[in-house]
């Protein structure tokens, strides 16, 4: 919590439609959380379940149907861009795909002073001097300043959208499936640094995966998400020790038994209610 006792971002009843073929789509279907200072809140569910459009919702890549999405006095969710744009720096995200993410044009030093420049930074030595510090701060070198994206491996370039989203001294990281496309030894070198930079910036993490085993060692509180909404929300250890929902059993089992996953992230689960408890 902030120092006045609030949750640092307090997210109610939030709603995220698409329309396909002149069709509404519920993805996000009334989600509710509380994130605070330090702490990382884990989101988990199959492929699908809309995790990631829960995350750009929550930095308005996506615009809310229904709720809000309050944070430092302000609801999110019905601000206009002019409004946005000065409280952007302070949520931001991590991509998925490392690959894809980053401006192939661009060094590494200047994709992470991109965001400098936004935020005020009018001086191109300073913003250099900043970003090539950030590169550094997440384990590159200064000799990786000047190497474009293709020149790096799949870690080395997640770890320049750690230093990008770091740049805007956020309060706040959405990492989405931050670690899915790294080796394990990567990414347990990655997981390691998202600690180290919490522990050292008190930044609050929403952390979106598939795996259960990154889920238990990076979060304190977990979220299972089924059909767009929230079917069982607790404290990490308990939710995977002792899940009270059939939906989040079906998680744990095609976690502990490969051969009920198909492909690299659990699919096509046997159908569950997507609401209430099991008995």
């Amino acid at each position: 919590m902030t120092p006045t006792g609030e949750p640092l971002l307090a997210v109610r009843d939030l709603c995220v439609d698409y329309t396909v073929d002149r069709r509404r789509n519920r993805v996000v279907d009334g989600v509710s959380f509380d994130l605070a200072p330090g702490r990382t809140l884990a989101v988990v569910g199959e492929s699908g379940c809309g995790k990631s459009t829960l995350a750009r919702a929550l930095v308005r890549l996506e615009t809310p149907a229904e709720g809000s999405i309050r944070y430092a006095g302000r609801d999110l969710a019905t601000l206009g861009e002019r409004e946005l744009r000065p409280l952007r720096g302070d949520i931001q995200m991590i991509f998925q795909d490392p690959y894809g993410s980053l401006d192939p044009h661009l060094t590494a030093a200047g994709i992470v002073a991109e965001p400098l420049r936004l935020r005020g930074v009018s001086d191109r030595a300073e913003r250099r001097r900043r970003a090539v510090e950030l590169l550094t701060r997440v384990g590159l070198t200064r000799e990786h300043a000047d190497r474009r994206p293709p020149e790096f491996s799949g870690g080395q370039r997640q770890r320049i959208g750690i230093a990008r989203a770091l740049a805007s001294r956020p309060k706040i990281l959405i990492c989405d499936e931050a670690t899915s496309a790294l080796d394990v030894s990567v990414q347990a070198q990655v997981l390691e640094l998202l600690r180290e930079l919490q522990d050292q910036e008190d930044i609050a993490y929403l952390f979106i995966s598939h795996n259960l085993g990154v889920v238990r060692e990076i979060s304190q509180e977990v979220a299972v998400m089924s059909r767009g909404t929230f079917v069982e929300h607790g404290p990490t250890e308990e939710v995977l020790s002792r899940p009270r929902h059939e939906y989040t059993r079906q998680l744990r089992r095609a976690a502990l038994d490969p051969a009920l996953i198909a492909g690299r992230k659990p699919r096509l689960f046997a159908a569950v209610p997507a609401t209430g408890a099991a008995s």
